[in-house]
This record gives C-alpha cells, structure tokens and sequence, in this order.
C-alpha cells in the first residue's frame, strides 16, 4: 500500500470534523476557472484554423500551378494543358486530385447596383463537394455538358447587395486595357454562403468555356491547376517537390509555371492564423499562474492545520519526503475537483456554440460569421494532463515548509 496516497485520501474523505476550508475552496474554483477558459480558448482557436482552412481550400485547394506571371492575378497568361504536365502533378508524393480552371476579372452590373468579381470558370470533374455544403438556394450550375450553359453560382452577399435571386439574368463586364469593354448574360443557377466574406464577396463559379471564351483562349488553354493533397500539412511540402520537378524538366509546356500553396497564396490569412497561438499560450500561462498561487495558499493552509499530525508521523519514523508526497497528493485531488467542474463547465459552453450557434462575429474582421468550436481528443486530454503535471511540479516548493516542522514543538505545544 501507498502510505502517503492512503493517508491523504483520508484526509480528503469528507465527513463532520473534516470539512473543507474556504482556501481549499478557494483553490477548487480557480483550478475549474483556469480549467474552463484553457478549454474554450483552444477549442475557439482549434475551429478558427480548421474552419478557416477548410473554406481556404475549398476556394483554392491545397495547392495551385499557374504561369508564373498569373501568381494572385486575375488575367494572366494562359497555361497550356498537356498529359506531361498532368502526368508530372499526379507523379507528385502527396497528390490527391486535381482540376484545371480558368478565372478572369469582371464587373457585375444590375439596375441597382455594381459590384467587382472573380469569375471562375471550371469542368465537370470539379469538387463541388465545398460548394454543395455551401449551398442555400437554387442548384449548383451545370459545367461539362456537351452544350455550354451560362450557369453561375454566386454568394448570399453578394446577391443581396446586387438584388438578385435564382432564375434572374445578370449582365457581366470585361474590360482590357485599350480595347472596348466586353459584355456577357449569365442566369443565377444558385447561391452560397461560405460564412467568409473576404471569399464570397468575390467569386462566381460558372462553366470553364464561358472564361475561354471571353479571354480568346483555346480549349486546351487555362489559367492552371488546382490541386489537393492528402492533407492540408502536406501542401507546402508539395509544392516545393512540384516545383524543382517542373524546373528541371525539359519538356516544353512546363517552362515559366509556378506552384503555389494555399498557405504561401493567402499567408496573410494563415500568418494571423498561427498569431492565435501566442494568445493560447498566453491564456494558459495566465491561468496556470493563478491557479498557482491560490493552489499554493490553499496547501499551505492545509500544512499548518495538520502541523501535530505532521509532528507525530515525523515522530513515528516518516521522512519528510514521505510527508510531502501526502500533500502532494491532497493537492492532486483538491486539482481533479476543479478539473471536473472545469471541463464540464468549458465542454458545455463549447457544445451549447457548436449546436446553437449563439456567438456571433463580423465576418468583415474575423472572416467567419460565427465563433468556431473545435473539440478534439488529442488536444484537450494533452491541455489536462499538462495541467494536472504543471500544478504537481510547481507545488513542491510550498510543501518544504514540511521539512521545517519540528516534531518536539508540535507536540510539546499540544
């Protein structure tokens, strides 16, 4: 039997004569506190960067292949298709799929209002898997069919702003320096709503030969390739690994094209991403601190309540390194109280958002519509056993006070 452990579950034991103080109630509160707010700060910033990722590629997939002069261009310099170039991506360790697209810069025009857009054209063997989740009126638009149609997808927003619904006709403007301005009709075939408006404000998804046509291109010309991985980690490994194969390779078609990951595409949404990171670690170093110091005061207490005790196992024969382990042990339970009430407290704030939605955001500056909750196993039982490790560790220097308790005082005192 573990003497320590035994003694200081009997001391934990309730009952009339061995009711817990304040300061040990005290210590509970702040551990569940610190417990709760770690909880909900790495689940929000957990769903932050899955939810931002995970629109991110669906707008752009992991990893994109353009001309080298169409990097984060609208008009660019077409790519031409070839089954070396394809034959090169799917060669690629990581790759998962891909689909060629073309995109040009326009003007939206309605009677009411005009608004700037990214129109994206793509084929039949396109993921609308995003787009499908996406969804909220109307039918996605029809792509590949041997007939062209004048089908697009856009977003609630900007519907909303240029008063438009599913079924209505929209006229499109195409302006190129020197040249006059070109004109399309396109018919809504649905609308969207990703939640990031920074995305929806911009991009129409319609059939890749209307953005040919309008650009003067050739069937086998496009502005790339977009193209995902197995996971979202992988994309920059990817890319660089594409990237020296296209450099080196001496077949004509892969000249002056570059790979780009969505991470490098958009690193200004994914570099603010990782900034939420330094505030995780600056939550949990706070809370662990508080929950230091009352923890530390509430085991001091409990030393000098049990100072005959203390004399008399000292008098018995007990080291002192035995004695400090029982109230290092009573400090671990008085921790897995508040851990409970913490997690229960935090695990509920976390789901009641995940189900309700009842948290709000400006998607305008934080991207999302919505606080994001993000609940993982990994993660969550790692932040309790660290913080069941850091209290423990740092509570070995209270109890040395321990050592300094002189049994002939004790109990001469009593």
């Amino acid at each position: 039997m573990n003497l320590a452990f035994f003694i200081a579950r009997r001391m934990a034991k309730p009952s009339p004569e061995n009711k817990p103080g304040v300061m040990e109630r005290i210590a509970v509160v702040s551990v569940a506190l610190g417990a709760a707010v770690m909880i909900l700060a790495m689940a929000v910033i957990m769903g932050f960067k899955r939810e931002v990722a995970h629109k991110m590629t669906g707008f752009a997939a992991h990893v994109s292949v353009t001309d080298v002069r169409g990097v984060n261009a609208l008009d660019s310099e077409p790519v031409h298709r070839s089954a070396h170039l394809e034959e090169l991506i799917r060669a690629t360790d990581g790759f998962e799929a891909m689909a060629p697209y073309a995109v040009k810069g326009g003007i939206v025009r309605t009677a009411d209002a005009v608004g700037e857009v990214m129109l994206k054209g793509v084929e039949g063997d396109y993921d609308w898997s995003y787009f499908r989740e996406w969804l909220v009126d109307g039918e996605l638009p029809r792509v590949g069919d041997s007939v062209r149609t004048k089908d697009i997808l856009l977003s609630r927003s900007l519907a909303d702003r240029l008063l438009l619904g599913v079924g209505d006709k929209v006229e499109m403007l195409f302006v190129e320096p020197g040249e006059m301005p070109r004109r399309d009709r396109f018919k809504v075939a649905g609308v969207y709503a990703s939640g990031m408006e920074e995305m929806d404000g911009m991009v129409v998804v319609t059939d890749i030969r209307n953005v040919q046509r309008l650009s003067d291109w050739g069937p086998d010309e496009i502005s790339g390739y977009e193209i995902r991985t197995r996971d979202l980690r992988d994309a920059a490994a990817f890319a660089r690994t594409l990237g020296r194969t296209l450099l080196y390779d001496d077949e004509e078609g892969t000249e002056n094209l570059a790979v780009t990951s969505v991470t490098e595409r958009y690193a200004n949404i994914f570099d603010w991403l990782k900034a939420h990171d330094v505030n995780a670690a600056v939550i949990i170093v706070i809370m662990l601190v508080v929950a230091f110091f009352n923890m530390a005061s509430a085991l001091l207490i409990l030393v000098l309540e049990r100072t005959r005790m203390i004399g008399l196992l000292k008098a018995l024969g007990m080291r002192s390194g035995e004695l400090r382990r029982i109230f290092l042990w009573r400090a671990g339970f008085v921790t897995l109280r508040g851990l409970a009430w913490g997690n229960a407290v935090g695990l509920g704030l976390c789901l009641v958002q995940k189900w309700t939605h009842l948290i709000k955001l400006s998607s305008e500056g934080y991207l999302l519509s919505e606080v994001p909750v993000s609940l993982g196993w990994g993660w969550w039982l790692a932040l309790n056993a660290g913080f069941i490790a850091a209290i423990v560790a740092l509570l070995m220097i209270p109890t040395a006070v321990v050592s300094g308790v002189k049994p002939e005082e004790t109990i001469r005192y009593e």
